[in-house]
């Protein structure tokens, strides 16, 4: 089917590959330089926009790394909502696509592409003709289509030339990005808050001029936020450094021995990016359904849901709903666990990380596992103890983690932070190797770069 769809993959417009391998100080240029564009970008505002406007989605605002009433209002939603489809789609064998094979791979690449230009339309529609974006008046209202548009096309290519000359993905990069901004001036910002006349709005800032004029802060309301987000720091590091470690020998040099190592959070933080994002469509066709007069997925009200599915599905931003409406906590983490679990299994087949394929390349590398007869079946039975064992349990833990960070209200969201500091330290590692590489072009000829 998809081979069909070929002729207009090659029409659309693309960032070139590189001809020759991209060194340590150009992956390092451009990643800057995109980083650059996405902060200006996010603040080039949407002409025609309501100054009543309200953010629906200010709870999944991290995970979809835009800013509201800015051309990036869509963020990486139409890239994450691409992903979802064509990852269900060939998980469950409807696309039969071998991503090892360079064919399928240019296939499932373009077909993405495809995708997250409509759905970029497509929830650019949604948003406006549902009033989650409001327009000043009726004649403005295509004129924001076309802005949130061009915007989510923008953020298609800026991700497309990070992943193909730069450090990581664009995705990981804006998420992080986005976060950090939001930390830094929740946590310092000097300007007075707009429900407390005089006291700055940011936590520390205002926590601290509170004390230093002899008045009594709410330590809870002040501190929580950035202990919270500390506390998720500390342990989403120390995770990222525990890892199973496979003993492997290279069979064509006597003595040569070495680790692989499997960490427990195998599958990254993408099924956390993919969950939130998915939830983010629940509330999309909740708006969609009640406005053509069928909410059968709830209600929205004044840009929030306030029953059915949608409200149910809506991330809890505060540790007072434990107490007001367990039901509706219980409900939301259960569900976004599960969503956690079943998008961590999905991408370690499609990322060709699993078991089979991780096998394969480990044979064909001339290794081998100590006492062990060198054959792909062997190490593909050893890998399948480990694996798929954690790939749950790393995919429960993040989605867990993400909820309960949701809940202490943590700067930046808690989902943010989660993948904020899993995206940097991953980045950390992907800079680190690649400066080792270019200091010594031996280990990057050994290691098959």
């Amino acid at each position: 089917m998809l081979e069909k769809l070929q002729p207009i993959f090659s029409i659309l417009p693309q960032v070139a590959s590189p001809a020759h391998r991209v060194s340590f100080k150009e992956k390092l240029k451009w990643t800057g330089i995109i980083l650059v564009l996405y902060f200006v970008l996010s603040n080039i505002p949407l002409y025609g926009l309501s100054p009543l406007a309200v953010d629906q989605f200010a709870q999944l605002r991290a995970v979809l790394a835009g800013s509201f009433g800015s051309i990036l209002t869509l963020g990486i939603g139409p890239i994450v909502s691409a992903s979802i489809v064509l990852q269900l789609l060939v998980g469950g064998k409807i696309l039969k696509l071998d991503l090892s094979q360079h064919e399928d791979k240019a296939l499932f690449q373009g077909a993405q592409k495809l995708l997250a230009i409509i759905f970029t339309l497509f929830e650019a529609l949604v948003m406006v003709l549902t009033g989650a974006i409001a327009a000043t008046s009726q004649s403005y209202i295509w004129i924001l289509i076309l802005q949130m548009t061009i915007g989510g096309i923008l953020v298609i290519f800026l991700d497309e030339v990070i992943s193909k000359w730069g450090f990581g993905s664009g995705v990981g990069l804006f998420i992080a990005g986005g976060v950090a901004q939001q930390i830094i001036v929740g946590a310092f910002n000097p300007l007075a808050s707009p429900t407390q006349p005089g006291v700055p709005a940011g936590k520390l800032t205002g926590f601290l001029y509170l004390l230093s004029t002899g008045q009594s802060p709410d330590v809870v309301y002040y501190l929580m936020p950035v202990i919270s987000v500390i506390i998720v720091f500390l342990v989403v590091v120390y995770a990222e450094s525990m890892r199973v470690e496979i003993p492997l020998s290279y069979g064509g040099v006597k003595g040569a021995r070495g680790k692989y190592p499997l960490r427990f959070i195998y599958a990254s933080n993408m099924p956390v990016i993919l969950a939130s994002a998915l939830l983010l469509n629940v509330q999309l066709f909740a708006n969609i359904f009640q406005k053509i007069g069928y909410p059968i997925l709830g209600t929205i009200s004044n840009g929030q849901a306030i029953n059915g599915l949608a409200y149910y599905l809506t991330p809890p931003s505060s540790i007072e709903v434990l107490f007001t409406d367990p039901l509706r906590v219980l409900f939301y983490g259960v569900v976004f666990i599960g969503i956690c679990i079943l998008f961590a299994i999905l991408w370690v087949e499609l990322s060709g990380i699993g078991p089979k394929q991780v096998a394969k390349q480990l044979h064909g590398m001339g290794m081998q596992i100590p006492g062990f007869r060198s054959s792909k079946r062997q190490f593909e039975k050893i890998l399948k103890k480990y694996i798929p064992a954690i790939t749950v349990l790393g995919g429960a833990f993040v989605g867990l983690l993400a909820f309960g960070a949701d809940l202490t209200s943590a700067l930046g969201g808690g989902t943010g932070v989660l993948l904020t500091v899993g995206i940097v330290y991953r980045l950390y590692e992907e800079i680190a190797q690649e400066q080792l590489m270019d200091m010594h072009p031996m280990l990057r000829k050994f290691l098959g770069d």
